[in-house]
């Protein structure tokens, strides 16, 4: 097929194309978003939401304005987090996120359906457009540092993110199995496609200490985070133990109350790597 000359559209590198294409959506004119970060992972069910909300709350503690944009649109869990219950309003000039008890902004697709528990059943265009209005069509007002809740994996939603969004640096979420390692590099390998910097590597469920007898356990085998990370050249975060305790005040939407510091720690490299 010839080029269309709709670079947007493809993909590939080629010869015709005379300068660099420019894919970011523009903000909202109400819009002010200094630093963006984007939370992924390169499969599901490692804790990659409970990361995002977490650096959420790191940053606000450290008195910066922090928001959430939820892009993992099909399986949105940051409002039932944060313990949201309120529909998004907006006006003539675009949507309004929802503010959490401690000041933090939130956008998902969970604040705009009629009942949370509805299923999202959308095709990947439809899934990538909302994503764009989330950036675009949102007021997000004065924000210091946004945390994008990517979708696990490297496809369609992710590409979108990283063309449609100026973000500054992704901080991989990943657990202790011996199949990660693999999964991680996939993350990176896109990352650096993408030329968005790695900020580093978070291990969730890295060991459980029994509330019993003190002992600390390796449920998942002994982790290979910081090979992984030497490998790829970047920096472990943090090491996130199995919390019951962290576990119960997410399920009962009470991220902000609870008071780990788990990632207090990752925030302060992060901010100061992004300064």
């Amino acid at each position: 097929m010839g080029c269309s000359h709709n670079c947007s559209s493809c993909g590939e590198t080629c010869n015709e194309r005379t300068e660099k294409q420019d894919l970011h959506e523009k903000l909202n004119p109400l819009s002010s978003v200094k630093k963006v970060i984007g939370v992924v992972s390169g499969k599901g069910g490692v804790g990659k939401s409970l990361v995002t909300a977490g650096l959420a709350v790191a940053f606000n503690r450290m008195g910066y304005k922090t928001a959430v944009l939820d892009a993992d649109i099909t399986g949105p869990s940051i409002p039932k987090a944060f313990g949201i219950k309120e529909k998004c309003k907006g006006n003539d000039n675009g949507l309004f996120p929802v503010t959490t008890e401690t000041g933090i902004d939130i956008m998902s697709v969970n604040l705009l359906l009629p009942n949370e528990t509805d299923p999202v059943v959308w095709r990947g265009p439809i899934i990538a457009g909302t994503v764009k209005q989330f950036w675009s069509d949102v007021i997000w007002q004065d924000i210091d540092y946004m945390f994008v809740d990517m979708p696990p994996g490297t496809g369609d939603v992710a590409l979108t993110v990283f063309q449609s969004i100026p973000v500054d640096g992704i901080v991989i979420v990943t657990s202790p199995q011996e199949l990660v390692s693999m999964i991680v590099e996939k993350a990176v390998k896109m990352a650096k496609m993408m030329n968005i910097p790695i900020l580093g590597i978070v291990e969730n469920m890295s060991s459980f200490k029994c509330p019993d007898c003190g002992k600390v356990h390796k449920i998942f085998g002994e982790s290979k985070v910081r090979e992984t990370a030497d490998e790829i050249g970047t920096k472990v975060l943090a090491e996130i133990p199995i919390d019951s305790e962290m576990a119960s005040f997410t399920d009962k939407g009470k991220t902000e109350a609870f008071n780990g510091n788990y990632l207090a720690e990752a925030a302060l490299i992060i901010k100061k790597d992004l300064e």
